[in-house]
């Protein structure tokens, strides 16, 4: 067996539940999955129809954004991954797609709000969106930026990635991650279902205003709090 088929096997299940939840379309998008005593990590090769994608065409690239193993070039965003794989120790998957609403939110630079209990029950904080970067670095080494741009945005706001494990890219499209590949994906599913629950929101109220505090963290005690009793 290949050193690297655990996460290759993980990042190809990874990357086919996207067009199976409705968060890609065509080629867009890509999932990976580390192995963070190797460091290093497998990931979806760029521009490969998802109907072609197998375990064994995921490439392997380093923490530094080096092909480790692979015939393919690794996904376009791949030196993104590799930054945040690099500098947060305690993620295991990374997912980037371009779904619809939450590219929506990304694309008017605006992070999406607490408005009701099924944002709460993941995070209290709003969705953040990290601002476009300066023209610099977008000439320079943009992918690898990128990955500095949404560690920097969130150390500003001071919010922590193991409490807030999704993020808008201004101008772009939503990161998440997690401890696995498929934490990752699902969370890249809530950042679309609350983006759209939101844009709702706001077209049915416009002057819609935050949920309050102690309703927001009621939702999210019951679920993650010292003394949760959400599920068995």
């Amino acid at each position: 067996m290949n050193q690297y088929q655990e996460i290759r096997e993980k990042a190809y299940a990874a990357n086919m539940q996207l067009p199976k939840l409705g968060l890609v379309l065509f080629t867009f998008g890509n999932a990976s999955a580390a192995d963070r005593e190797k460091q290093v990590f497998a990931i979806k090769p760029s521009g490969v129809p998802y109907e072609e994608l197998s375990p064994e065409n995921m490439v392997i690239v380093d923490f530094d954004g080096n092909t480790i193993e692979g015939d393919l070039r690794p996904s376009s965003d791949t030196k993104t991954h590799a930054v945040l794989y690099k500098y947060w120790e305690n993620i295991g998957g990374i997912v980037h797609t371009h779904s619809t609403y939450g590219t929506a939110w990304a694309q008017s630079l605006k992070p999406i709000p607490v408005y009701g209990t099924t944002h709460a029950d993941h995070t209290t904080a709003p969705i953040p969106c990290a601002p476009p970067m300066s023209d610099e670095k977008i000439k320079g080494n943009y992918e690898y930026e990128t990955g500095f741009q949404i560690i920097d945005h969130l150390k500003e706001q001071g919010i922590s990635y193991t409490d807030v494990e999704m993020i808008l890219v201004g101008n772009h499209a939503p990161f998440t991650w997690g401890k696995t590949a498929d934490k990752a994906v699902y969370n890249s599913a809530v950042v679309e279902e609350l983006a759209k629950m939101a844009f709702l929101t706001e077209q049915i109220r416009p002057d819609v205003r935050p949920m309050k505090d102690a309703l927001i963290q009621k939702h999210y005690e019951r679920k993650h709090g010292v003394d949760s009793y959400y599920g068995q």
